[in-house]
């Protein structure tokens, strides 16, 4: 994406990579002693969820007609949708706004700040596990927002079995079987923005 980003000439202000991430909902303004609740939420919805194949696709504007405002590549994972979906409606509950627009999967390249050319449309074929997901708080800053980690939630629940892959058949054991703890290194996070 960072290649893709050297494309762009003009009144364009690339987003840091560091800064990339899937919004699941924007909330315009929370009260600091509601972000509580929104922890407890963010808990509850995704301690039951299994990492997620994030697979990147092709790049757009926003808006697509006219001088468009921001450049995206879109994403897609499956239950990404379902929980933006579910993330919303819980939000809703606790009595919160979150902006109306609809869930759109993507990720912010670049955001306009004058007349500036438009780059051919690109394809991604990249994709990741996404192991969990971030609550942000946006600092809105001339240059473009700051996102500021307010609580990290992991994806906890097994991978789904590959039924493509056959068990591979073992033969039996003379010996004790190990008890040796074993490790495995985290999935990395994507961040869904400011949740």
């Amino acid at each position: 994406m960072r290649e893709a980003q050297r494309k762009l000439r003009g009144n364009w202000r690339n987003v840091n990579a560091d800064q990339m991430h899937v919004t699941l909902a924007y909330l315009p303004a929370v009260p600091n002693e509601r972000v509580d609740e929104l922890k407890r939420l963010g808990v509850q919805l995704m301690q039951d969820l299994a990492p997620m194949q994030v697979h990147l696709r092709g790049t757009g504007y926003h808006p697509n007609e006219g001088s468009p405002r921001v450049w995206f590549v879109k994403v897609e994972a499956e239950g990404l949708t379902e929980l933006a979906q579910a993330l919303r409606d819980g939000i809703h509950e606790l009595g919160l706004r979150t902006d109306d627009q609809p869930f759109k999967g993507h990720i912010t390249l670049a955001r306009k700040k004058g007349p500036a050319p438009r780059v051919p449309p690109l394809i991604f074929t990249q994709n990741w596990q996404a192991g969990g997901a971030v609550l942000y708080r946006s600092i809105l800053r001339k240059t473009g927002p700051i996102y500021e980690t307010a609580s990290t939630f992991r994806f906890r629940a097994p991978l789904p079995a590959d039924p493509t892959t056959e068990p591979t058949p073992t033969e039996p054991s003379t010996t004790e079987p190990s008890t040796a703890p074993t490790t495995t290194s985290p999935a990395p996070q994507a961040a869904p923005d400011h949740q």
